[in-house]
């Protein structure tokens, strides 16, 4: 007999506007929280011990929330919005605080990535001012460390992902731009490693996993797009996971490497394997577009937790194949 359709454990709701963002902070032994971006440029802090909001925090003059990140040591939360500006927040002892802040100069949709290089340094890569441009500079200093500009039109850049190989190589950056090319960037160098037509439309998100070094992205077809890197750093495309309906707002891998959770405009979330990219379950809840998922960063397995974010308002936590057989 098939499994029956799964439920959310629970629900969130009060966030008043579509939510555009999501991001989790578990750490043992502490609260664990769920940040929301709104598209009221509100940012809430759900406890999910709780399950209520904590704290709501008025920001970036109104406008629409699109990125959330917290640096590993946890008390500093990172916001993006479509004021232009990346704001860092103090979270210690309850403070909501902006103690700095970043220009980006870019009122697109491409959210931020970031990669930390040592306990008090990361790097912050954006959209820039230009169309094409992509801005990485490095933090708190806000030194510039490069601007990537492709040497051929390919329209906005639409999403950017920081990562740092095992090899010695000094970071990278995978960019999907508006006529659905994927890059691969030396940041160091300044320079394009690879490039391929991944999607016929614009590359609407990615997601790249550096221990399998294999990404997959999504865009307003009725299909993803899998692709590795081989040894020499050349994008090799895979073959295509086709889908019920269009439009993918966000892809995202667990931390384990066993599920991909795609956010769908068909208001539903979709979990696959990752090692095979088998269709595992559709998740049913919300009545409009899904514009966020995340996975949680519980120590504990069988705590882990897949959120996701809806234009109807609302946030689902679910509860999936936390253990048992290989997913596939």
């Amino acid at each position: 007999m098939a499994r029956p359709a799964p439920s959310p454990v629970y629900t969130l709701r009060g966030a008043g506007a579509p939510l555009n963002t999501l991001h989790f902070r578990c750490p043992a032994g502490d609260t664990p929280l769920l940040f929301s971006g709104s598209a009221n440029g509100a940012i809430h802090t759900w406890n999910l011990n709780s399950r209520r909001a904590e704290q709501v925090v008025e920001a970036h003059c109104g406008n629409s929330v699109i990125w959330l990140s917290t640096l590993r040591s946890g008390d500093t939360l990172m916001s993006q919005g479509r004021d232009m500006q990346v704001c860092l927040w103090d979270l210690k002892d309850g403070r909501s605080e902006v103690v700095d802040s970043v220009w980006t100069g870019s009122v697109g949709f491409c959210q931020c990535s970031l990669l930390e290089t040592s306990p008090s340094n990361f790097l912050l890569a954006f959209a820039g001012p230009q169309t094409e441009e992509i801005k990485i500079v490095e933090m708190p200093s806000k030194n510039p460390v490069c601007s990537l500009v492709p040497d051929t039109k390919l329209g906005m850049v639409m999403c950017v992902q920081l990562w740092k190989p095992d090899s010695g190589l000094g970071p990278l950056l995978f960019a999907g731009y508006e006529d659905g090319s994927l890059l691969l960037w030396d940041v160091t160098q300044r320079s394009e490693l690879s490039r391929v037509k991944a999607h016929p439309e614009p590359v609407m998100c990615l997601t790249f996993d550096p221990r399998r070094l294999r990404g997959v992205s999504g865009s307003c077809e009725k299909k993803l797009s899998s692709w590795m890197l081989d040894s020499q750093n050349n994008i090799q495309l895979q073959d295509c996971v086709m889908l019920v309906n269009p439009g993918v707002s966000q892809l995202r891998v667990r931390d384990d490497g066993r599920l991909l959770a795609s956010a769908g405009w068909d208001h539903r979330v979709r979990v696959f394997g990752w090692k095979k990219l088998r269709p595992l379950a559709v998740l049913q809840y919300h009545t409009d577009m899904v514009l966020s998922v995340a996975f949680s960063d519980h120590q504990d397995p069988r705590q882990r937790l897949l959120a996701a974010g809806s234009k109807d308002q609302r946030i689902s936590l679910w509860s999936i194949y936390n253990e048992g057989p290989d997913t596939g």
